[in-house]
């Protein structure tokens, strides 16, 4: 009993009271005022207000936390402000704790050591759960009587073991599935809607996938280079955008030059080439037209981001520094209506693929915490992919670059491709270009095998129109009954 390195039931309690590292709660706290909401994107991954050990520490990170859910720097009178609608001001107004806080202002940290500083703490919050845990566990063993059997006797140490790992690996406490459930329906009654997601601009695929773009999910359409993935991608931006939702496009290889042009020629109705030469200019009509079109764009809440080459990690806090600054919450902490679009998921260095880890696996690494951030932040995700060179005849999920573990992981699968010869003979020539087969749906009834929905493709206009179905045309008589007479810039297309 008398081993120091051992720990005594008795001495458990004790413990707790030196597993700590004060210093690093400091560095952590004035990294938070010096940094802002860079810092706190990155510490918030592991730290809460309880990883802290001191109270007042604890205190002061709730008040930073409440600081940037509606503001990006942190000074006295937003600190103060947040601690008044927190119901901590009291504290504030003790003048060693006022100057504590403005100690921790003027203290110099590096932005690279935040982490470093926010990774001990957790470690100590991870040994003082373990020494909880302890006492916990020996308080049940002290009170064996005798009676039990051993299989009764090891399940009093390891029911709690493997609760507290389970938790700690998942960091969500189990809960019965009925629970609060008269507040869900409730919930759900109140907030009647056509559609749960939000709708990508093409009411088939909107149905096909499960009703639109879901929080929490990612939804993936996948194709060969230069079929469209980016035209799909800017459609589907810009008709949620106009709506007023706003929209992050994180491009790894189109600058935003090119996104403009695109944008500009499909509100517009003038070629994209006319328009990244200059030429709309020489047309009255056209110049008009762009000009009427600037006016739209300048006040939709659509942002650009070139992730070209950047860590897929620098990608994730692009998302998290977004919903926090343009997004923001409701008054019930809930994220607004927002929609991520990722143009495309790929390795961005060959430092991702190592002779222990292969591209798949790397590939699937990234769509796994992508999907955990959707989870994490409540939103939807759009993400492209690249299907490979098997996507010019096969269509199944063999063809995605990536293969099994990207299909595993996202909410949908869907391909978008250019129709054969045949199959633009058999639809007619009004039935478009292209189509979208998909291949899962996790809350949709998809399209069974043979079944697709057709699209024109425009890309002089950067323009995807979608029609019906190929079962629709087959059972309405052809390609004649489509439903609209007539086509988007038709005089273009014939």
């Amino acid at each position: 009993m008398a081993n120091t390195k051992g720990v005594t039931v008795a001495a458990a309690s004790n413990m707790t009271k030196i597993l700590q590292d004060l210093g690093a709660e400091r560095a952590v706290l004035a990294g938070l005022f010096a940094h802002g909401l860079d810092s706190y994107i990155e510490v918030s991954e592991i730290l809460d207000h309880n990883s802290f050990a001191a109270e007042n520490n604890q205190i002061i990170y709730k008040c930073i936390e409440k600081v940037f859910a509606s503001e990006v720097e942190v000074d006295v009178a937003s600190f103060i402000s947040s601690a008044e609608r927190l119901g901590f001001i009291e504290t504030f107004k003790d003048k060693r704790e006022l100057n504590y806080i403005k100690s921790l202002m003027d203290f110099p940290i590096k932005k690279d050591n935040v982490l470093h500083f926010a990774a001990q703490i957790k470690k100590f919050e991870f040994a003082r759960d373990i020494v909880k845990l302890a006492n916990s566990i020996g308080k049940d063993v002290s009170e064996i009587n005798g009676d039990e059997d051993v299989d009764e006797i090891i399940g009093k140490l390891e029911n709690p073991v493997m609760d507290f790992l389970r938790e700690e690996d998942t960091r969500e406490s189990q809960e019965l599935l009925c629970e609060n459930i008269e507040d869900y329906i409730e919930f759900l009654q109140d907030n009647k809607c056509d559609q749960i997601g939000l709708s990508s601009g093409f009411s088939r695929y909107d149905a096909v996938i499960g009703g639109g773009l879901r929080r929490k999910c990612v939804d993936m359409l996948a194709a060969r280079p230069g079929v469209g993935k980016s035209v799909w991608g800017d459609n589907v931006a810009l008709h949620n955008a106009r709506k007023g939702i706003p929209v992050l496009m994180l491009d790894t290889e189109m600058s935003k030059e090119d996104h403009l042009n695109r944008i500009l020629s499909n509100i517009s109705g003038v070629p994209i080439n006319d328009i990244a030469t200059g030429k709309f200019a020489n047309d009255e009509e056209k110049y008009i037209a762009v000009n009427n079109a600037v006016e739209e764009i300048k006040n939709i809440p659509y942002t650009y981001v070139c992730v070209a080459g950047a860590p897929f990690e620098n990608i994730l806090n692009h998302i998290k520094r977004w919903v926090m600054r343009e997004v923001g919450a409701d008054e019930e902490g809930r994220t607004n209506e927002c929609l991520v679009i990722y143009d495309y998921l790929k390795l961005m260095a060959s430092s991702g693929i190592s002779n222990s880890i292969a591209e798949f696996q790397a590939l699937g690494f990234q769509i796994m915490d992508l999907h955990n951030l959707t989870v994490k932040l409540d939103i939807p995700c759009q993400a492209l992919c690249q299907l490979n060179r098997d996507g010019i005849t096969r269509e199944d999920t063999g063809s995605m670059s990536g293969s099994d573990r990207i299909v595993w992981l996202v909410t949908s699968l869907s391909y978008l491709k250019e129709k054969s010869a045949e199959e633009l003979a058999e639809d007619g020539p009004r039935a478009g270009t292209h189509k979208v087969i998909n291949l899962k749906a996790r809350h949709g009834p998809g399209l069974h095998g043979g079944n697709y929905i057709n699209f024109l493709m425009q890309g002089e206009y950067a323009k995807l129109t979608e029609f019906r179905t190929r079962d629709e045309l087959i059972a309405t008589g052809g390609s004649d009954a489509i439903e609209g007479a007539e086509l988007p810039f038709e005089e273009d297309t014939e």
